[in-house]
């Protein structure tokens, strides 16, 4: 899964993220290698997903940059100073870091093949034709191949959850964000999500995942980050810090998911 690259995909420097008077992101520094699959895990309200929403500009940091491929994510350096990027700009940036959502906010109206197809035609241009062909191809590597012509509501939550997992790999992502995909399923439904994002990561994608799910993280990642208060408290691969965390931090959090 790790690439041997040594230039980071996705670097993340010095990131502030404040809400008022409430620092939530304290200071992140984190890389991720090409074809990386990294783990984000910590308390309720430690900082995870407002780290991932920052990572495609859906939250704009306070301070500090993001950078994929080397390239500022959601500005441009002039001089000394960083501008924003305009709507256009930044939505070509979006379109190469997919984001998979605890609630799959799929569009209602359209179909699941429609769904799959909309940001490729509407964002890149495709022509229609190759936009619902790789529709289709997505949807049947997800495994609901027979179920395009369903629209969201007559599709259980485990497969609008996988619907929307096929709708970001429709931008040929570079980097896949999933922000606790499992967490709005029945638990009999999680298991036909995370096979799928196994599949993903055993075919080198590069993924950053905040979970609670630890079997999965122990089972697919490369490396588990811990946060909580909204810095890294202990990062490595999955054996040290699931099973042998060092930092108290880390064990009181996962003693408590015993």
């Amino acid at each position: 899964m790790t690439s041997t690259t040594t230039a980071p995909l996705v670097q993340i420097d010095n990131l502030h993220k404040n809400f008022g008077a409430v620092e939530v992101l304290k200071g992140i520094d984190l890389e991720i290698a090409k074809g990386e699959v990294v783990c984000i895990i910590g308390p309720s309200g430690s900082g995870k997903s407002t780290l991932l929403r920052c990572l495609n500009h859906l939250e704009v940091p306070d301070s500090g940059t993001v950078r994929l491929a080397g390239e500022l994510v959601g500005c441009r350096a002039e001089g000394k100073r960083l501008r924003e990027l305009r709507p256009r700009e930044l939505a070509r940036q979006r379109a190469r870091i997919g984001m998979v959502f605890q609630r799959f906010n799929l569009f209602p109206h359209l179909t699941a093949t429609e769904n799959v197809m909309e940001a490729p035609v509407q964002v890149r241009g495709d022509a229609p034709s190759a936009a619902r062909q790789r529709a289709g191809e997505l949807l049947t590597q997800v495994g609901l191949g027979e179920y395009g012509d369903r629209y969201p509501s007559q599709l259980s939550g485990g497969q609008q959850q996988r619907v929307a997992i096929a709708r970001a790999l429709a931008m040929d992502p570079q980097v896949m964000l999933f922000d606790e995909p499992t967490s709005a399923l029945d638990p009999e439904l999680v298991g036909e999500v995370l096979e799928v994002m196994r599949a993903l990561a055993i075919g080198g994608l590069s993924m950053i995942v905040v979970t609670h799910e630890m079997s999965f993280a122990r089972e697919v990642a490369d490396r588990v980050v811990f946060i909580d208060g909204g810095v890294i408290v202990e990062q490595g691969n999955p054996a040290d810090v699931l099973t042998s965390p060092k930092h108290a931090r880390t064990q009181s959090f996962l003693a408590r998911l015993i």
